[in-house]
Order: C-alpha cells, then sequence, then structure tokens
C-alpha cells in the first residue's frame, strides 16, 4: 500500500473552503476545484518518497477526483473513444502543446465518468424529451424561444434537438434577447409557474454569466439533484454542466473536456456538437449494488471503474473486507479507519488521506468508524443499474 500526494487543481469555479475542510485544511485564498488521484500524465498522484504513482501502479484506467463547485461549470461535452483519438492525433499533428489554453483534446482516450454525491450536488444532465423542450419554451414567448419552439415541431426528437442546439452556438442571440429570457424567466418563476425547475435554474446561472447564450442551452436539459451518497453516470457524448457542491468523481484516465459556453475556457461548439450522443441521459442515476451490509457498489457499463463505498464501525472490531481487485485507489470520505493488509501492513486514515492498493494485496481489510471510497476496474461479475433521474 502507498500513501498518496495528490495534485489539486484551482479553477475559478471552484470553492475556497469545501475541499480545504474536506482535507482538514483552514479556507483557501483562492478557489480550490478539483484533487487529482491517479497517474494522468498532466497532474500525477506521488507516493509519499515523491515518486509519480505511475512508477509503482503503472497507466491506471481511471482516475478519481474531489471536486467543489460554488458556481457553474462550462457546459460540455466529453467525446467517445474514436473522436478523442482523431481528436488527439489531428491537435498533436498541428502542432498544439499539451499545456496550450486552446487545446480541447490532452489524451487519446475517451472519457464516461460518474459523479458520487458528498453534499447536495446539482447538475445538468442530457437533453430532456421534445415534448418538455416545448414545455419549457413556449411559456416564455420570445422572439428566440418562439423560434426554437417552431423549428423543434418541425424537427422533432434528438436530431431536432441537437439542429437547434447548433443554431444558439452558431448564430448566438445577442444580449438584449438573452436579457429577455431572463427576464421573462423572472417573472415565470414569481408567478410560481416554473417547469421542472428550467427557469430556476437558468436564473441560477445567469447570476454569474448574464449574456452568455449557454444560458438558452440550459433550458433544453434536465436538472439533477443528487443528495450525499447518491450517484450519477454520464456518459461520454452527453451534454452537461456541474452546477455547486462537492462529490467524488470517477472517470476514464482523460481530461478531454469540449465545451460551448459558460465559461472563460476555450470553447469548441462545433466539435461539441459532432461529439453528442444520441442517448438523451434521462437515464443517469446508478442504482447501487449491496455488497454485505457495509458496502454499495456504483457500477455503470464501462469497463475501466467502478467504485465501492463501504462503512465501518468500531463495534465491529474485524472490520470488513476492502472491495474490489486489480489497482485500487482508496479515499477515506470520513471518519477514522484503519487498511490492514494480509502481512500485517497498516494505514490510519483520516478524511482526505488516500492510498493505492496494489494487485498483490488481494486481502486488505478495514478496520474502525468511518468511510471508504474504493475505485477499481471491475470484473465481468460486477455490474449497476442506471434508472431514470426524474
Amino acid at each position: 500500500m502507498y500513501r498518496l500526494r495528490n495534485a489539486v487543481r484551482d479553477y475559478d469555479w471552484g470553492s475556497r473552503t469545501q475541499i480545504p475542510t474536506f482535507l482538514g485544511a483552514t479556507p483557501a485564498d483562492g478557489p480550490v476545484a478539483e484533487v487529482w488521484l491517479g497517474t494522468h500524465e498532466l497532474s500525477p498522484s506521488r507516493t509519499e518518497a515523491g515518486a509519480p504513482l505511475s512508477e509503482v501502479a503503472g497507466p491506471l484506467p481511471f482516475m478519481m477526483k474531489i471536486l467543489a463547485a460554488d458556481r457553474p461549470l462550462s457546459l460540455q461535452v466529453h467525446p467517445a473513444a474514436q473522436l478523442a483519438r482523431a481528436g488527439y492525433e489531428a491537435e498533436n499533428a498541428a502542432g498544439v502543446p499539451l499545456d496550450a489554453p486552446h487545446r480541447s483534446y490532452k489524451d487519446p482516450r475517451h472519457k464516461p465518468e460518474m459523479v458520487y454525491a458528498l453534499t447536495t450536488f446539482d447538475t445538468l444532465v442530457g437533453f430532456r424529451p421534445t415534448a418538455e423542450i416545448l414545455r419549457v419554451l413556449d411559456p416564455i414567448g420570445t422572439a428566440e424561444t418562439t423560434r426554437l419552439a417552431e423549428e423543434l415541431r418541425l424537427k422533432p426528437g434528438f436530431d431536432g434537438i441537437v439542429r437547434i442546439v447548433e443554431q444558439v452556438l452558431s448564430q448566438p442571440p445577442g444580449p438584449a434577447e438573452v436579457a429577455a429570457i431572463t427576464d421573462r424567466c423572472r417573472q415565470l418563476v414569481g408567478d410560481h409557474l416554473d417547469v421542472k425547475r428550467a427557469y430556476a435554474t437558468l436564473l441560477e446561472i445567469a447570476e454569474h454569466f448574464p449574456s452568455d447564450p449557454g444560458l438558452v442551452i440550459s433550458l433544453m436539459l434536465n436538472r439533477l439533484t443528487l443528495q450525499p451518497g447518491e450517484a450519477a453516470f454520464l456518459g461520454a457524448g452527453i451534454i452537461h454542466a456541474h452546477l455547486r457542491g462537492m462529490c467524488i468523481e470517477v472517470m476514464t484516465s482523460s481530461d478531454n473536456v469540449l465545451r460551448a459556453g459558460l465559461t472563460a475556457k476555450h470553447v469548441e461548439p462545433d466539435a461539441l456538437v459532432t461529439c453528442l450522443e444520441r442517448g438523451m441521459s434521462r437515464l443517469a442515476r446508478i442504482a447501487p449494488e449491496a455488497v454485505g451490509t457495509e458496502t454499495e457498489v456504483f457500477a455503470p457499463e464501462v469497463e475501466e471503474f467502478a467504485l465501492a463505498v463501504t462503512q465501518v464501525a468500531a463495534a465491529d472490531a474485524a472490520g470488513t473486507v476492502l472491495h474490489g481487485g486489480g489497482h485500487r485507489i482508496v479515499l477515506c470520505t470520513g471518519g477514522a479507519v484503519v487498511l490492514v493488509s494480509a502481512g500485517g501492513e497498516r494505514a490510519p486514515l483520516v478524511r482526505g488521506d488516500s492510498v493505492y492498493v496494489t494487485p498483490e494485496e488481494t486481502s486488505v481489510r478495514v478496520v474502525g468508524t468511518g468511510e471508504v471510497a474504493v475505485a477499481f476496474t471491475p470484473d465481468h461479475e460486477t455490474s449497476g443499474r442506471l434508472i431514470d433521474l426524474v
């Protein structure tokens, strides 16, 4: 077992307090957005001795993050495998440096991901059904929303939704039209006429991006609120935008993000539209599988990663066996526990501490009083179930 030192990312949407508090530190001077646990080339974890984790683990197929948002993240999509590989090779051929701010493909891998809420966590994920989008757009009644509704009636379904998204991005409404939509949403919320939280969500985002065309697209997306201990899967090609809260993210070891709005970073609206997958993603929540009485396993339908969350109590002196096999990253999410290997090695952990467990450590027990989250690569018998988010 190897204790980890993990890289911190300070994106401007992060929180000064949530991650520092989780790690047992004082509030930061600026935003702390993410902590990366894994072997990704841009921010690899290190062992206590200072070596990159890849030196002892090799390249891991998954990565874990702690993410904390005080305001909305960008409107984004992660590419599927073929598009990621092609985009990475094209930017390499064009001589775009890996750390260039206008680079979109940081590696050749796809990036499905799962979020596990540590606090109440709000996100937008996937398109609403056509009928629901029309229910959202019709009461607003501005020139832009009326035009989009008419377009969608002429061509309903996924292809029609993508077409109007492409129109919003290629011919964005001006600040006056966006302001008119925002004002009308404010009026509708005041009259208690919101539709599936669409108008309230737009108003929340408008506090930070008052003229962004992405506000219009937000009206077409599902609002999902996860309570602590709940999880959702965001497949590659699914449009989404996290709004606020703290979570654990588990994903393939990739940093490929295509943005189309709600950000000061580089945007790639054409590439984002190309990457949109047909799945409408009303199937987003993951129903966990119980393993004994201590562990829940969240396993979306991907090969590279799953997450097991185990709670132990001092009343059970023997603890419980750490779930998963192969390469594992263990993050203590609460309390104080000890990992005990079959050979007697002990790794005490408190909230925020993390450990890499090698494939050779096949029988590790968790004892104490607390909770650990374990990222691992599932075997063929591990399965999860996606359920409707509404």
